[in-house]
């Protein structure tokens, strides 16, 4: 028989006082205000990263199969916006021969903001971490490069098996003298792959983003509640912007900026969230997590001192 360590024990014996401990982490660390200077570099970054990626896998991906699986996983972090981003990455696809060098490194550089915004907010939940053991600055430069690369490669691959999917979904299997259409199984495939992939990059960004090793089965548990509560979210959302939302008529033109953002910052918010579950579950049993929750604050100078000397 499986024994369960202490941190599990815990959990699964004190949920609600967990789940508290948590709440009350991610509000000391201001977890809505870190998630939404991540959203607003997101913001800026998206629309480069993809174009970037797009551009790269355009050599070796028929154009309208990439823009296929770059709109279907889009819809996952914006829903019901995707239509748009992805309209604008195929504009700049037809037109790629005016891409400079000049331009090429710019839209590098806004690509890899949101990863740098994301490592310092990850600093910020994962303070006894930093404070034990800071990351090279050298490492937090390229870091944001080398998982835009990791992160074109995995689109690489989902393309491919998600292209083999959609193939299935026009096959039929007969049985019994019945014609069986694939169409229903293909999509749950789909779905599948789409719901492993955003655990297993959520899952990554939990390995590589905070200071020091952390194990993969913290980074997992903080993977799968990220991925589970934004596919809650994600529906509710999709729901919300088809039926309920006057934001069209509020914004105007600036719908989908609104939109887009808002989403990213609820995601980031959910992203967040999952790095205090794994910040509060690797601290269980240690004098940390028996102390209250500390309030982020600045250090101002005392009055005194800001007073002129006579």
């Amino acid at each position: 028989m499986m024994t369960l360590g202490p941190q599990a024990a815990y959990v699964l014996g004190h949920p609600g006082a967990f789940a508290l401990r948590v709440v009350k982490g991610f509000r000391a660390n201001q977890g809505l205000l870190l998630a939404g200077a991540v959203a607003y570099y997101a913001l800026l970054s998206i629309v480069p990263l993809l174009i970037l990626i797009a551009i790269a896998l355009s050599h070796v991906i028929e154009q309208s199969a990439l823009l296929e699986a770059i709109g279907r996983y889009i819809g996952w972090l914006a829903p019901g916006q995707s239509a748009f981003i992805v309209s604008e990455v195929a504009n700049f696809l037809t037109h790629r021969q005016v891409v400079g060098w000049l331009l090429l490194v710019t839209m590098l550089f806004f690509s890899s903001l949101a990863f740098t915004v994301l490592e310092n907010a990850m600093s910020v939940i994962f303070v006894h971490r930093v404070a034990i053991r800071r990351r090279h600055f050298l490492v937090s430069a390229v870091l944001p490069y080398c998982y835009i690369l990791s992160l074109g490669v995995g689109l690489l691959l989902v393309t491919l098996v998600s292209g083999s999917f959609a193939a299935l979904g026009g096959k039929s299997v007969a049985f019994l003298g019945t014609v069986w259409s694939l169409s229903g199984f293909s999509g749950v495939l789909l779905y599948l792959l789409g719901l492993a992939g955003e655990i297993f990059v959520l899952t990554s960004v939990y390995l590589v983003m905070p200071v020091g090793r952390l194990s993969l089965r913290h980074a997992l548990i903080g993977g799968v509640t990220a991925a589970l509560f934004w596919e809650i979210t994600r529906h509710v959302l999709l729901w919300y912007f088809g039926t309920l939302s006057q934001v069209g008529v509020v914004y105007g033109s600036l719908t989908t900026a609104i939109v887009v953002l808002l989403s990213l910052e609820i995601a980031a918010a959910l992203l967040l969230l999952g790095a205090q579950v794994i910040s509060e579950y690797e601290r269980i049993g240690t004098a940390a997590h028996d102390a209250p929750a500390q309030p982020m604050r600045t250090r101002a100078a005392p009055v005194a001192d800001s007073l002129p000397k006579r």
